[in-house]
């Protein structure tokens, strides 16, 4: 059977005319919905809402309204975007710390410790070094004088922290050698701890040095600076004071 071109064609023009939906059943939707803008506020963004009134002196309140929703749904964009970024760099520090921690409490002695601290810290949680000393004593541990640790003099804890204070972070930091020694030219920043003392073991400082300069600063978070703090601080009370069997 020959179809008629013209019953084709009208055809294919009454299957379009199904497929459209009118003006009227879009302002019925609408109508019978009133929640969907509300919804999906995304939409808001390609329409363009009709001047309402027009001549000088007249405020388009509609207008004002509309821009004014369009800023707010960038402006929660941004805040989520930047809600996922800090969770990410957040789950990545926890990561590093406690990577580093499994390393400290995997040394054999303290003189593994401290190669761990110096050598593979800085690896492990991303900063360019890491040193650790302690204050010097009438009759220091020999295990505490060694080239891979500082010492300092009576009260530097104290002098660079202030007194009683268990840390300062320092986005612009300027080091003589004292804390990190022949690279102390690459530091900018650094995180300065307390190490507190034993009942033989004395004050010392744990430090982290980056030459990204800001990249730690005050105000930063130092709950797991703190907590890897006191993992090395335990781990050198129990090899320095413990008597080995």
């Amino acid at each position: 059977m020959v179809k008629n071109i013209d019953d084709t064609a009208q055809n294919k023009t009454d299957e379009s005319d199904e497929s459209f939906l009118s003006v009227e059943q879009v302002a019925g939707y609408l109508l019978d919905n009133p929640d969907f803008l509300a919804d999906n506020p995304d939409i808001l963004k390609s329409l363009t809402p009709p001047a309402r009134w027009s001549g000088d002196g007249v405020v388009d309140m509609q207008h004002f309204l509309m821009d004014r929703l369009r800023s707010e749904i960038d402006n929660l964009r941004e805040c989520t975007q930047g809600l996922i970024e800090t969770s990410r760099n957040n789950m990545t520090n926890q990561t590093r710390a406690h990577t580093a921690v499994l390393a400290l409490l995997s040394a054999g002695s303290f003189e593994n410790m401290i190669r761990i601290i110096t050598d593979d810290l800085p690896l492990i949680l991303d900063v360019d070094v890491v040193s650790i000393g302690y204050e010097v004593t009438d009759k220091p541990d020999e295990r505490l004088v060694s080239s891979n640790l500082r010492r300092f003099g009576e009260g530097a804890a104290d002098s660079l922290l202030g007194l009683g204070e268990d840390f300062i972070l320092l986005g612009d930091a300027i080091d003589d050698g004292i804390l990190f020694g022949s690279a102390s030219g690459l530091v900018h920043s650094a995180a300065i701890t307390r190490l507190r003392p034993g009942l033989t073991t004395p004050t010392g400082l744990l430090a982290l040095g980056s030459r990204g300069q800001g990249v730690f600063h005050p105000g930063q978070g130092t709950e797991l600076l703190t907590f890897m703090t006191r993992i090395v601080e335990r781990c050198a009370h129990n090899w320095l004071e413990n008597p080995v069997e």
